[in-house]
């Protein structure tokens, strides 16, 4: 299968694309820095120069290919119309990457009621996280032109990528916070808990999502979950620093702007995947982060 992938040189999209090129697929990747061009080489995708903005570019590719995969962005809605477009009436794939904290309450790092959400009673979305769901919301009725559209919303994903010097968003946050300061931090209590999954089950999922996905279907990608303040006291460990201290949301703030503290950790986001495993036969080998953060992360000194 010929497969558009864009973020190719990201830590989601180039495991995905790296992935699927090593199971047989012929795989381009959309990438906005030439000078990257040799690393996607090396892991068997060719490198396509373009940003999420050359419209243009995105339909000509999703029009070139069996099926296209959006692993760029979750909230760039003109290069989702773009490629909604050009795969409009094609009966190809669609496979749209979006994120649970769309579903984050927002704690401050507490446990609250610290609800679980399954695929079928996603809540209506909070102002801060609107504008992600009216994405979702469109790749989901891309189905209705004929195109085999899927959302698959990550929890928080750990582990390591394909392409060299990528890095997944959360953790390592954690990790180079600590660096500076020579103390791991959560925020709040750390009693807040985050669904979590392991990149190489994450790219699996594409893979089989891209055979097998029906239309207009919505996955939550997960395989388990820890509160932060297990995995910053794993952190601590791996680190070989003290325990880990509780920070205040105004401070983590500060060190990572609000979105990130607020949403990507300093809110629940308990999420339930059915679908997949139902549906398209997933089947994660990994399902412990505080596993991989104490025997598997790699630290740079």
């Amino acid at each position: 299968m010929k497969v558009f992938v864009t973020g190719a040189s990201g830590f989601i999209g180039g495991s995905i694309a790296a992935h699927l090129a090593r199971a047989g697929h012929t795989v381009r990747g959309l990438i906005r820095n030439a000078g990257q061009s040799a690393e996607l080489q090396r892991l068997g995708i060719e490198p396509v120069i373009g940003t999420l903005d050359d419209r243009a570019l995105l339909i000509a590719e999703a029009q070139a290919a069996d099926a296209v995969i959006n692993a760029a962005s979750s909230d760039h809605e003109g290069a989702v119309q773009a490629l909604i477009d050009g795969l409009a009436g094609s009966g190809k794939v669609f496979l749209h990457t979006s994120g649970s904290s769309i579903v984050g309450d927002a704690s401050g790092g507490e446990a609250g009621a610290a609800r679980v959400y399954h695929e079928d009673t996603l809540p209506e979305p909070t102002a801060d996280k609107a504008a992600r769901v009216a994405i979702d919301q469109l790749v989901l009725k891309a189905a209705r032109q004929n195109i085999r559209s899927a959302v698959l919303c990550n929890t928080l994903i750990y582990g390591d990528g394909a392409v060299a010097g990528s890095a997944s968003v959360q953790l390592p946050r954690l990790v180079r916070q600590a660096q500076k300061s020579g103390v791991v931090r959560h925020v709040g209590s750390g009693g807040n808990t985050w669904s979590n999954v392991h990149i190489d089950d994450v790219a699996e999922l594409y893979r089989l999502a891209l055979e097998r996905t029906p239309a207009g279907m919505f996955y939550f990608v997960e395989s388990g979950e820890a509160s932060f303040r297990d995995m910053s006291a794993a952190i601590a460990r791996a680190m070989k620093l003290g325990e880990a201290q509780d920070w205040p949301l105004e401070e983590a703030q500060k060190e990572w702007g609000y979105e990130m503290a607020s949403y990507g950790l300093g809110s629940n986001s308990r999420v339930r995947g059915e679908r997949a495993r139902k549906l398209l036969d997933w089947q994660p080998k990994r399902t412990s982060v505080t596993d991989w953060i104490e025997h598997d992360m790699k630290v740079e000194k």
